[in-house]
């Protein structure tokens, strides 16, 4: 599933998410994002990927956590927040990489492996580090 966000001006799509507020845990924003951005609950899963992520004005680290396979039942109950999100759709991993910025085509590239072999990678710079995934 990627979403296209209400608050970004470029034409690339992407995934739930965003900022930990103070106290919580990166998972938990994921649970808070996911409920937030599209109205509903939806199990998050483990931990898929971690990239380090610096930027000139910014420094942050990126936790991509695994979702649930969605049926049309669930499509029914994604309630949008308007002031978060335009939209969602689906596509499958290999037809992403027009849709997104190249740091989450990135991530998304290693996380479906990583998804299927039940392991989670790490990146600086949306790359793979020698030795430090599995």
């Amino acid at each position: 599933m990627l979403v296209e966000p209400a608050h970004r001006d470029d034409k690339f799509l992407g995934i739930p998410g965003g900022y930990v507020e103070p106290g919580e845990t990166p998972y938990e924003t994921a649970v808070r994002k996911v409920e937030d951005e599209l109205g509903v609950s939806f199990p998050v899963g483990r931990l898929l990927v971690v990239d380090w992520a610096p930027a000139a004005d910014d420094e942050k680290i990126v936790f991509v956590f695994e979702g649930p396979r969605l049926g049309p039942e669930d499509l029914d109950r994604i309630k949008l927040d308007p002031a978060s999100l335009r939209g969602v759709s689906f596509h499958e991993p290999q037809d992403t990489t027009e849709l997104l910025m190249t740091r989450l085509v990135k991530r998304i590239e290693v996380a479906t492996p990583a998804r299927a072999a039940r392991t989670t990678a790490y990146l600086e710079h949306g790359e793979p580090v020698d030795g430090a995934h599995g």
